[in-house]
């Protein structure tokens, strides 16, 4: 098992002050954490920047207005903030990754599932992520070099992130904290330019609409959340790398606020962008504003950096811990294996428009796991635990977390069913029935145990 020889049996093992070494990661409760509070705001910032945010702007349109829309994307962030918090909460007090944390509900061989879901899709999205990225990278040598070729910047796109990937979370810091300037400006240059292009046409339309602040309201705000769903089943990953002395309003805080600017421009851009011209796809809108060469560049290059910085932090980190638990491997192979993997996804065959509707299904069917399973991790951690977990136990193979949790898994099943069933707010449907079955279990089984005994 990839711990170390010895662990804490109370607490959270840190050491604020001490250095550690890059790529020195392990399933071991973290014993040195390096990011303070602005450090891990800007972390999130920078790896929260999703190009399909655009897109999930464009879908509301011709239901809400600008108003609605913004407070829709404004309400998504702050249920993330508030999601990420409550399934942090464990690893920031006991520096345990999703993985070990994910063994109190579904058992040590039942967190396969959670571990899969999260897994798989980080690695598809990489792929597809670097492909798009070394597009607009090659896009921006074609304009100003003259020389175009995708294969070679995909090739070197991709060993470029393997080998910020094998320094851990030193390098995602400084990634992070330095890139995020960077996309702030792009961003608001990007919006600027849109508002100026198209002002006159979104004054008329956008702020006159009537909209709708029933079912298609709700449903646009769990489009936004949504985007990051897959980060509240993991964000123990990194919240055990937040020094110790945030609570957890503040906690609540730091991560609606590191989201909310990233999604709120990006989303209020695809949907002004594609309320004015009637395509959905902004990048297609500044790639063809060729009278703008500098917003031309600013966007692919924004582009290209987003990948970099969101593909680190989010695509990397998931599928490296699960690598860790499964096959005992150490960071740094596991980052370089997953880094490989991304080119087994054929990202270059996924962005055909004949994948689309493949790709499409792919999202929803992952996508109805995660509220289900968040809610497990949840209620098995505040309802039945009480907040406390025993490390020794969390680390023992043989002892009570061996296994599958059977009540974790019909859990799951009955949250998937619920999403499925209401896919319009499927995360918001799924949790009540999800978290509620467990508990229910889950309670049944202790008193069992307790006539027993």
């Amino acid at each position: 098992m990839s711990t170390s020889p010895s662990h804490p049996t109370t607490g959270a093992a840190t050491d604020s002050s001490a250095s550690k070494a890059a790529g020195d990661e392990s399933l071991a409760p973290q014993k040195t954490r390096i990011m303070g509070r602005t450090s891990y705001l800007l972390a999130w910032f920078g790896g929260c920047v999703s190009i399909g945010t655009f897109t999930m702007g464009s879908s509301v349109v011709g239901s809400l207005n600008l108003i609605q829309a913004t407070l829709a994307i404004a309400i998504g962030c702050f249920v993330i903030g508030i999601a990420l918090a409550l399934n942090g909460a464990a690893g920031y007090k006991y520096g345990i990754p999703f993985m070990v944390q994910a063994r109190s509900s579904f058992g040590f061989q039942g967190t396969r599932l959670p571990g899969l879901v999260r897994a798989v899709p980080a690695i598809v999205w990489y792929g597809f992520q670097s492909w798009i990225g070394a597009g607009a990278l090659n896009l921006v040598s074609a304009t100003l070099f003259g020389f175009d070729n995708l294969i070679v910047f995909f090739i070197g796109f991709q060993f470029l992130q393997i080998g910020l990937s094998v320094l851990g979370f030193q390098g995602i810091k400084w990634l992070e904290n330095i890139g995020s300037a960077f996309i702030l400006a792009s961003l608001v240059y990007m919006f600027y330019s849109t508002v100026v292009r198209y002002g006159d046409v979104l004054s008329a339309n956008l702020l006159t609409m009537e909209g709708s602040w029933g079912l298609p309201f709700w449903g646009a705000t769990m489009l936004f959340l949504g985007i990051y769903s897959t980060m509240m089943l993991n964000v123990s990953d990194y919240s055990r790398e937040h020094k110790e002395g945030t609570g957890q309003g503040l906690l609540t805080t730091i991560y609606a606020m590191s989201i909310l600017p990233c999604t709120m421009f990006m989303g209020l851009i695809g949907f002004m962008v594609s309320e004015a011209t009637g395509v959905a796809d902004p990048i297609k809108v500044f790639a063809n504003a060729v009278d703008n060469t500098p917003l031309l560049m600013t966007t692919l290059l924004f582009i290209a950096f987003a990948q970099v910085t969101t593909n680190v932090l989010n695509n990397v980190v998931p599928p490296t811990y699960v690598l860790m638990d499964t096959f005992k491997l150490s960071y740094r192979k596991a980052t370089v294996i997953v880094g490989l993997l991304a080119f087994a996804t054929f990202p270059w065959e996924l962005v055909k428009d004949e994948s689309a509707a493949g790709l499409q299904v792919f999202v929803r069917t992952y996508s109805a796991f995660l509220g289900p399973i968040f809610a497990v991790l949840v209620v098995d951690y505040y309802l039945i635990r009480r907040r406390t977990l025993d490390l020794d136990k969390l680390y023992d193979e043989n002892g009570p977390y061996r296994g599958i949790n059977p009540a974790a898994l019909v859990a799951t099943v009955v949250g998937v069913v619920a999403a499925f069933s209401a896919s319009t707010v499927s995360w918001y449907a799924s949790l009540i029935p999800a978290g509620l079955t467990y508990l229910l279990l889950m309670r049944h089984w202790q008193a069992c145990q307790r006539f027993r005994n």
